[in-house]
This record gives structure tokens, C-alpha cells and sequence, in this order.
């Protein structure tokens, strides 16, 4: 421990955990939350929805199976900070390129170790999440805490300019990301709104025969339609849905032009642009075992899921929409459809990797609902 720094988790409620330093830098900030997957940490640490939001693993072995960029959800770490109760320090994995604590320190992110996060966790459920600050200045704990206290409330938040792209591009199975229109004959024209989007969201559209192409998040209806996209995916993102009223504007323009699916963020806006709002849950849903289940037929699934925000069932008009799932912890939104059959969309994240496969089924959904509209 002679060669580890010091370091405390102070937390808005006035709790202090004191641990030690992983990663990079000397102070950090933003909504402590807690993930309950078992694996898929790498995910996690790039997955942009966490923009934000310091990142607590109940799983008590980080690290384990190393780091590597083809597991990656995005171009960088955008999380703020990460608590693990060990980190480990020697990875064992033929596929690692590295370790928990090298791909910290190249995205310059701070985390912090040794903590009882069975405890932090705990709390977290009981009070919900809390504003938190990771420091290595830890000697004053009542300055850590008024610190916390400090920090802006997620409600309110418009992250998704943070994490969007700037400019168009298109995916390439084998390259991934590319400037230039793919060769190749394409089933599809798949638009995707970037409002955040994992890699793998891209990765399962273009497995199935698709020209993937991804737009800014500012991209208007109008622009979007100019591209004569034959589908238009809204994708997962961070922060508060209400605020980002550009979006909105434009899924409301494009609601009966063009089959939509939403994803997470994508989802809820797709509430708030048909009137439906949203509200900020407890401790929100954060892992890879969300049992949720059909409004009709009563199917259940096991979904992976990464949310501190919610859809209002209650202000789903019935002549517009249906709530098509609910999750079966909290009896919340999980799904929707239009009533006319022109859009759908879920809550949770049906290209999870790794995680549980029950929903990957709603990508060919999509594919049918693109087919039939022409």
C-alpha cells in the first residue's frame, strides 16, 4: 500500500469513505450510482450514458480480465469516476492489452479503491443517489462533503451535446467508424442519432445488411429527412431527457414520416416529444438482470439496462401510444409503441454485450417495421 495515494469518496449526506487512488488525477465529481453486472466493466467504463456520473461496481473484482479496445462502446471513458471495493493490478486474459488502472490513467479518469461499497450501495438504494466527490485532498473531510453538496443535481442536464458526434460518419463492420460511404450493396438505410450511441448499437444494425450512417445530435427533421433514410434509430445517451428540446423538436417532426426505434435516451425522448414526460427514479436501473415484461401476452425478458430517468405511463395518451412493457422490480415504462405501428421503442439496451441476448430479437423488429412501411 506504501506506493498507493490516498484517497475519499465524500458524499452529499455527509458519509466519508476513505480508500485509495486508481487511475488518474486528483479530484472528480457528479452523481454516484451503482451497477450491479457481474462482468462487462469495460462497457461500462466507455459507455457514453454515464457522462457525469460517478460509477460505483458491486461486483467486489475489477479488473480482472484486463482492458482492451475492442470491448470498447465508444471512442473514450466517459464516466467521471469509478469505485471498486479491489482493483485488480494483474489482469489474466489472452484478449487484455492492458490494465484496469493503464486505461484510467490514458483517459485521465479518477477512481477510487478499498472502499466498502457493499455499504455505499446499501445507502444508495435506501436514501437514492447522492452528488458524490472523489479526492486525494482528503484531510478535510467537512470540505469534501460541502463539495459534494455543490455539485449540480443530474435533473436539469443537458449532456448529450457533451458526448455527441460533430460531425457525420458512418460504420464499417470491419473498420468501424469511417468518413466515406462503405462499398457494397446495402438491404437498408439505417439513420442513427447520436445522442450518446454505443458501438454496439451501430455494430447490430450493420450485422443485418444495413448502410449505417450517424448524425450529429443537433441534426433537424429536415436534415435528417434530406438523407431519404429508409429508418432512424434514437440512441442511448446521459443525463435529464427534458432538456434536450432540440431533439425533441425534431422526433416530433419526424413521427409518421420514417419507422423510429429509441433506445434508452432515444426512448424517452420519444415520450417527452408525444407528451409524456419523464421523472428521475430513486437509484434508477443499472446492471445486466432487468426483468421486464409484455403488456399483451405477458412474455418476460432479461435485459441489461443503464438509467436514472423514467417515461410517465400515466400521461401516455391512448390514442397516440401504448405502454407495450413494464419492469417487473418497479412496474415502470419499459417499451412503447405507436398506435398507428410507425414507431417503437424500449428502455432497455437489446445489443448488451455481454449480457443477456432476450431482447437482441427487437433489431429484426425494426428491420420488419422498415420493410412493411415500404
Amino acid at each position: 500500500m506504501n506506493n498507493q495515494r490516498q484517497a475519499v469518496l465524500a458524499l452529499e449526506d455527509g458519509a466519508v469513505y476513505p480508500g485509495w487512488a486508481i487511475g488518474s488525477g486528483n479530484r472528480t465529481e457528479g452523481e454516484v450510482v451503482f451497477n450491479t453486472s457481474l462482468t462487462g466493466y469495460e462497457e461500462v467504463l466507455t459507455d457514453p450514458s454515464y457522462r457525469g456520473q460517478i460509477v460505483c461496481m458491486t461486483y467486489p473484482l475489477i479488473g480482472n480480465y484486463g482492458f482492451n479496445r475492442e470491448d470498447m462502446e465508444s471512442r473514450r471513458i466517459y464516466l467521471s469516476g469509478f469505485i471498486v471495493k479491489e482493483a485488480c493490478p494483474y489482469p489474466s486474459n489472452w484478449r487484455s492489452t492492458g490494465s484496469l488502472q493503464e486505461a484510467l490513467e490514458e483517459f485521465d479518469v479518477l477512481g477510487i479503491s478499498g472502499i466498502d461499497t457493499r455499504s455505499l450501495v446499501k445507502k444508495l438504494r435506501v436514501a437514492g443517489v447522492m452528488r458524490g466527490v472523489i479526492t486525494t485532498a482528503s484531510e478535510d473531510y467537512e470540505r469534501c462533503v460541502a463539495e459534494a453538496r455543490a455539485i449540480p443535481s443530474m435533473a436539469g442536464q443537458e449532456l448529450v451535446t457533451e458526448v455527441t458526434t460533430e460531425s457525420s460518419f458512418f460504420w464499417d463492420l470491419a473498420r468501424g467508424p469511417v468518413s466515406e460511404r462503405p462499398a457494397g450493396d446495402f438491404k437498408r438505410h439505417i439513420l442513427v442519432y447520436d445522442f450518446g450511441v454505443k458501438f454496439n448499437i451501430l455494430r447490430s444494425l450493420a450485422k443485418r445488411g444495413n448502410l449505417v450512417e450517424v448524425v450529429p445530435a443537433q441534426t433537424t427533421a429536415e436534415e435528417a429527412l434530406a438523407r431519404e433514410p429508409d429508418g432512424i434509430m434514437l440512441s442511448n445517451g446521459p443525463g435529464d431527457p427534458e432538456p434536450v428540446t432540440f431533439a425533441i423538436r425534431a422526433i416530433q417532426n419526424l413521427i409518421g414520416q420514417v419507422p423510429i426505434f429509441g433506445i434508452c435516451l432515444g426512448h424517452q425522448l420519444l415520450g417527452c416529444a408525444i407528451g409524456a414526460g419523464t421523472y428521475k427514479l430513486k437509484f434508477g436501473h443499472r446492471g445486466g438482470n432487468q426483468p421486464v415484461q409484455e403488456t399483451v401476452g405477458g412474455r418476460v425478458f432479461i435485459t441489461a439496462q443503464n438509467h436514472g430517468f423514467c417515461v410517465n405511463g400515466d400521461r401516455v395518451r391512448e390514442d397516440q401510444a401504448k405502454v407495450s412493457l413494464i419492469n417487473l422490480n418497479d412496474n415502470t415504462v419499459e417499451g412503447m409503441s405507436s398506435r398507428e405501428g410507425g414507431w417503437f421503442s424500449v428502455q432497455y439496451h437489446p445489443e448488451a454485450c455481454p449480457g443477456p441476448h432476450d431482447a437482441a430479437p427487437l433489431f429484426d423488429q425494426f428491420m420488419e417495421l422498415i420493410d412493411q412501411h415500404h
